[in-house]
Parts: structure tokens; sequence; C-alpha cells
């Protein structure tokens, strides 16, 4: 079972995080970074998904600094909340949280540790791959921020993931720009698929998309 624990940032303050143990022998640890819906339903099944496969996984609170637990549905007035508390949050700020998290999970006995992130945590899963040490390997959900950051280059084994349908992202545009400066960094497109494809949420979800790019992530943190 899942709990809510909390982690202290590099600059003292305790965030929350949902943890969750594996639930088999454990092959390392895994940091889920959330949409920009905070650590909703759909981020607390991915972390129990991940623990069903033999990580140790986390999906630390990236908001709590300005609204403490933070959720809100995928209807217009949440995502509007979800970007306000995005955009007032520090990249570098998220990403010392994100090594906190790193951090928690290594002193827990994980002698790798992954990252995996969806939307909003796509991106940052690509900066915390180009910019954090002791990142064992990284796989980004449709992250905006890729594309802008594409130049930067992963200190472990990275993978991207991008929906054809994705109206918000131009999937052809990211791929090449990635693959342009990173040549050997996967960078997979699913046609049909659109943003969110892995989030169960009805008007979002892509069965066989979601099922495809966790396969492809499984075994790039297993190789890892």
């Amino acid at each position: 079972m899942g709990e809510t624990i909390r982690i202290a940032g590099a600059d003292g303050f305790e965030f929350s995080a949902y943890h969750e143990p594996s639930f088999t022998p454990r092959k390392g640890g895994v940091i889920v970074i959330q949409e920009i819906f905070g650590i909703d339903r759909h981020i607390r099944a991915d972390v129990g998904r991940w623990a069903k496969a033999g990580y140790d996984a986390v999906a630390p609170s990236l908001y709590d600094r300005r609204e403490w637990g933070f959720t809100a549905e995928h209807d217009p007035a949440g995502m509007q909340a979800g970007i306000a508390l995005a955009r007032a949050t520090p990249i570098e700020q998220a990403l010392t949280d994100i090594a906190a998290a790193r951090d928690f999970l290594k002193a827990h006995g994980a002698q790798k540790v992954c990252v995996v992130g969806y939307c909003y945590g796509g991106s940052l899963a690509w900066l915390a791959a180009c910019q954090l040490d002791g990142i064992a390997a990284a796989s980004s959900y449709y992250g905006s921020m890729v594309q802008a950051n594409a130049a930067l280059t992963p200190k472990c084994p990275t993978i991207v993931h991008l929906g054809r349908a994705d109206h918000g992202i131009p999937a052809d545009e990211v791929q090449r720009a990635v693959q342009t400066h990173n040549p050997g960094v996967a960078v997979h497109i699913y046609d049909g698929a659109g943003h969110g494809f892995n989030n169960e949420s009805p008007e979002r979800y892509n069965a066989e998309a979601a099922d495809l790019a966790r396969h492809r992530t499984l075994e790039l943190f297993e190789a890892a």
C-alpha cells in the first residue's frame, strides 16, 4: 500500500510525496514526476504500477511550497490552476526536490534510481536527465519544454514519448530537434495518441500507446 510521506528539500522545506515500496524483489527506485494536476489519483496509480513492477516508487509533490497537497480535476479550471502553480514553481527548485527524492530512494536501498515524468513531469524528466547526477535512466512523456531544451545532453540513457495527435506539442519537430543534438536518444511517436495518453482518464487514455511506452520504459530501466 502506498502512503504519503515527507522528504526534506535542499532548502530544509519538507514537501510531501506519495511512496509505495516494491511488491517484488526490488530492481531499483523510480521517481514519478507529476502532471500539472498534482499528485492525483492517476499519479498515485502510476506509482502503484511501478511498485508492482519491482521498483520502490515515489512521486514528489512539487507545488507544496505554494499550495500544500494540491490536486485538480482535468477540466478547464483545474488546468488553469495547475498551469499557474507550474509557472510559479522555479525549475531549479523542482529539480532540487527531484534530487531529494533520488536521495530518499538511495538512502532506502535503491542501488539505481530512474525517473519517469508526464506532461509537466515529462519536461522535468528530460531536464533531470540532463542536469542531475545519480539518475540511472529517464523516460520523458509529452513534455512541452523538451524541444526548447533539446540541445542539452542527457547524462543517462533517456527516451522520449510523444503522441502524434497531441495538438500542443509538434511531435515531428521535437523528434528532429532532439535527434539533431542527441542522435542516440530514441524519440517514439505514437500514431493516434494525444497528449496525456498514459493517463487513464477516458478523454485522454490510449491503452495501446500507454502499454507500448511502458514496455519500452521498463526495458530502458532494467538495462540501466
